[in-house]
């Protein structure tokens, strides 16, 4: 029977459901290349610095590391497989360069997953922020997020572990990873605290973030002018941000603090995808708004306080990434939780690349790179809206 709706002779229009699987498969395709470009960049940023390595003894140097990895583990922790494993005749030819394997698997390759992890948990952050609350703004330091960290790096970099960290028995740049982190996270709970005394609402909220974000400034000043010279140069390299602290102990760490959250954050798509028509609606759908709102944002908290706590202040990355994935995939989180967290790992990833070797062997605080690109990104958003507004 043909479609009454279409008029003799033309070609039936497609259905709801299959422009929604034709969105849904392009969307898929966009992520998945989205990730090949991760993963290509960090090919190709392993093998560039003061020391060149061409992108087939990057590979090579990374198979070979994993392979001998591999066999001494098994060696040391099952012996049978060990000896089973030694009689596989396909081995893993070492790279040409001698110094490959110990630059790129050694130095370089921590600071890369650094970069990637901090780039996704900051840009999912930011995206799953600004969906709770409603607003094209909001941003891990919107809430008084970076204030507070720095806060509390600053008491530990400035007052020092002899004062503080010598209690614990920790080294000064432990100290200065927990405090950070402790302060972080600290200053999400005061918004939530302040929040709750009038009920929790956006305007609330980001009004709170802003009061806690001038509070911890506050402090910083102080601290920095009663710190030495040294000590004053040690907190302003934090407070620009950058790699320095990449290391295997801490990607490990961080590998299960950054992807447990983006698996919670992502489970709560479809109800940040209601959220989006209003409160009231999302109400109506059954959504305990209040609940959602505040688990949102302390996950998003947590994964950006963890990131942050080895790389200072990054800013720019919550919201560069959720901004370039809307204007590629639209509003929906299903995909735009993934594609943002990839997007903030390129953008990231290519900026400390940009910032260890456009000077090398001097390097700019990653920071840097990504106060200028976002200057310039939200330059662009401005003539571009045209009084639209930037969503």
């Amino acid at each position: 029977m043909s479609d009454p709706s279409c008029p003799p002779g033309s070609a039936p229009q497609p259905s709801v459901n299959t422009l929604y699987k034709a969105g849904s498969r392009r969307r898929i395709i966009l992520i998945a290349a989205l990730l090949l470009g991760v993963v290509a960049a960090a090919i190709l940023s392993a093998g560039i610095g003061t020391v060149s390595i061409s992108p087939e003894d990057t590979v090579l140097a990374v198979a070979h590391a994993c392979a001998v990895s591999i066999q001494n583990f098994l060696h040391t922790y099952l012996p049978a497989v060990g000896s089973w494993y030694d009689a596989i005749p396909f081995t893993v030819p070492a790279p040409s360069n001698p110094q490959a394997e110990l630059i790129v698997v050694g130095f370089r390759l921590p600071r890369i997953f650094l970069a990637i992890l901090t780039g996704i948990s900051l840009a999912v952050a930011g995206a799953v922020m600004q969906g709770l609350l409603r607003n094209p703004l909001v941003s891990p330091f919107t809430l008084g997020l970076s204030s507070a960290a720095s806060f509390g790096a600053a008491i530990a970099i400035v007052i020092g572990p002899a004062v503080l960290g010598g209690l614990l028995a920790i080294g000064s740049n432990s100290f200065i990873i927990i405090m950070a982190f402790v302060f972080g996270w600290l200053s999400m709970l005061l918004v939530y605290a302040i929040s709750r005394a009038r009920g929790v609402n956006q305007a609330t909220l980001v009004l709170s973030g802003v009061v806690i974000g001038y509070i911890f400034s506050a402090g910083i000043t102080a601290l920095q002018y009663i710190s030495s010279n040294e000590k004053l140069r040690d907190l302003m390299v934090w407070l620009m941000g950058g790699m320095w602290g990449a290391s295997w102990g801490a990607v490990l760490l961080l590998i299960p603090l950054t992807l447990i959250p983006f698996f919670l954050l992502e489970r709560m798509a479809w109800d940040l995808n209601a959220l989006s028509a209003g409160d009231d609606v999302a109400k109506n759908l059954g959504i305990n708004v209040n609940r959602l709102r505040l688990s949102g944002l302390m996950i998003s908290t947590f994964a950006a306080s963890c990131c942050l706590a080895f790389t200072g202040i990054i800013g720019f990355i919550g919201l560069m990434g959720p901004h370039i994935c809307r204007m590629i995939i639209g509003n929906d989180h299903r995909y735009l939780i993934p594609c943002a967290g990839l997007m903030g790992a390129a953008i990231l990833l290519v900026s400390d690349t940009a910032a260890r070797t456009i000077m090398s062997p001097v390097e700019i605080p990653v920071g840097v790179i990504m106060y200028v690109l976002g200057g310039i990104f939200f330059l662009f958003l401005i003539m571009r809206a045209r009084g639209r507004g930037l969503y």
